[in-house]
């Protein structure tokens, strides 16, 4: 196929060229009834491409035309059995993928460390999870991927699970085996379903981790939003094999995607494919030249760390940065940003960079990037004595002691944090970012859980929906003495 097209794009400029009056949604009416607001100047082209199902525009959950044609040449550049434009964010191409697979009471294999979004599918298909250790990275503070060691002992012990769901990578760019794993599972006839949200650059070239795409998961969804340039909620979803049902992906995809789906979007997906289609050996080696300079100058500045990935694997777009001085990771952003440099997360150590796909020539503020982070550490003090980071401790391999069912039963109340260890958690604890829960309902809290929670407490980590977590609390279910839980 032609990857230098754009359909989307194109039918939607020809249709603006038309000038057309419109007597539909939405309300703005391609802009003009906004042309006189002093903000309408950031989107007047926007509300031009913002229209709805017309005839020759295509339908997102019928595609016929502009939007069948961009979806299979996307199928053709990932070469995988279909793919789909998601215009809800790979959250929703998570939740379809679980919801085609499981069904109640299944059991599914399912990394710790995933995105909230994974454990929301699970909720709704009410299935049970059992999840996964992943390797701890101490130096970095920070969980990985998950081993095929863990992989192989919880197919043994759960033979009859009906899906394994793993992230990769995972946010700060760490890769793992996962070709080996895939193995493994497929040995079963059991499929795979990967969260590769920060992986849809991977098709980049040979200088990037292999995609979970090309590795033959069976399902694979990626944000394309968040490294190719597609708008905020842009993301795809790869079917790569016969064990999954198309038909089910397409069922659940009409019921979570909005019946009302975003032109924009879908015409920035479109473009986000022809940009990665078109992405020669020449730009991957800018990229990577510019990756190296940028790594280079952070090297040389006075009280931060430059995070290395293991063996040197890893996505070379993630950049990851250590305080060594009294700042925290939090504290360390807080201070880049009253510089101007926005950053993609902290965490209580750390601060990452998400650099950019660069075409050959595109210029970046590199050279003032690291002026600023020169400026924002230099008037503090470089510390000798570091911080014992958390271990992440759980089980290798762990179900919830409660299932969907019996917490529907159960009565709940708040303790304080001191009071908490050994009883089951009530609510889901999510530091944000990354939107990775530390404690899902039905789970029994340990020590080690109560210890990461309280230091993610003191360095000002933010919670969803945790405001009595701040206040020193959390939710359990209520122990009846009549009989236990």
């Amino acid at each position: 196929m032609d990857q230098n097209r754009y359909p989307i794009y194109e039918t939607l400029l020809s249709h603006i060229k038309m000038k057309p009056i419109s007597y539909h949604v939405p309300g703005h009416k391609n802009g003009m009834l906004v042309q006189e607001m002093s903000w309408n100047n950031h989107f007047s082209h926007i509300f031009k491409l913002d229209v709805t199902e017309l005839n020759g525009l295509d339908d997102l959950h019928s595609p016929e035309g502009m939007i069948k044609e961009a979806e299979l040449l996307l199928t053709d550049f990932y070469r995988t059995k279909q793919s789909y434009f998601l215009v809800n964010g790979s959250t929703v191409g998570n939740l379809a993928m679980i919801m085609a697979v499981l069904k109640e009471d299944d059991e599914v294999l399912v990394q710790r460390n995933c995105h909230k979004s994974v454990l929301n599918g699970i909720s709704l298909a009410k299935a049970r999870p059992v999840f996964l250790q992943p390797d701890f990275y101490e130096d970095w503070g920070v969980a990985g991927g998950i081993s095929s060691s863990v992989v192989e002992e919880a197919l043994s012990l759960y033979p009859h699970a009906k899906a394994l769901i793993l992230t990769y990578p995972n946010y700060y760019g760490m890769i793992n085996d996962l070709e080996s794993i895939i193995e493994i599972a497929h040995h079963r006839n059991i499929p795979v379903l990967i969260d590769e949200a920060h992986g849809a650059h991977f098709a980049a070239g040979n200088h990037f981790p292999p995609s979970a795409v090309k590795l033959k998961a069976d399902a694979v969804v990626q944000s394309a939003h968040k490294t190719l340039p597609a708008m905020t909620m842009g993301a795809y979803l790869h079917i790569n094999s016969d064990r999954i049902n198309k038909g089910s992906i397409r069922k659940y995809l009409s019921i979570l995607q909005s019946s009302s789906p975003s032109y924009p979007i879908m015409a920035s997906l479109d473009l986000a494919r022809h940009y990665i289609a078109s992405f020669t050996k020449e730009d991957e080696q800018y990229t990577l030249e510019k990756i190296a300079s940028f790594r280079s100058e952070l090297m040389n500045i006075k009280g931060i760390k430059l995070q290395q990935f293991q063996d040197g694997k890893g996505d070379p777009l993630k950049i990851t940065i250590q305080s060594e001085t009294a700042l925290s990771g939090f504290e360390l952003q807080e201070q880049l940003e009253e510089k101007g440099v926005f950053t993609e997360l902290a965490d209580p150590f750390n601060v990452l960079f998400v650099f950019p796909l660069l075409k050959q020539g595109t210029d970046f503020p590199i050279e003032k990037t690291v002026q600023l982070v020169k400026e924002a550490v230099s008037p503090y003090e470089m510390i000798r004595e570091k911080t014992e980071k958390p271990k992440f401790r759980k089980a290798a391999i762990a179900k919830l002691e409660l299932n969907e069912e019996q917490m529907k039963k159960m009565h709940s109340t708040e303790v304080p944090l001191s009071m908490a260890v050994g009883q089951i958690s009530a609510q889901m604890v999510i530091p944000y970012p990354p939107g990775i829960p530390l404690l899902y309902p039905g789970e029994k809290i340990n020590e080690d859980d109560i210890s990461l929670l309280r230091l993610l407490l003191e360095t000002g980590a933010r919670f969803q929906q945790g405001e009595n977590l701040i206040n020193g609390f959390i939710t359990i279910y209520k122990y009846e003495t009549s009989g236990g839980y």
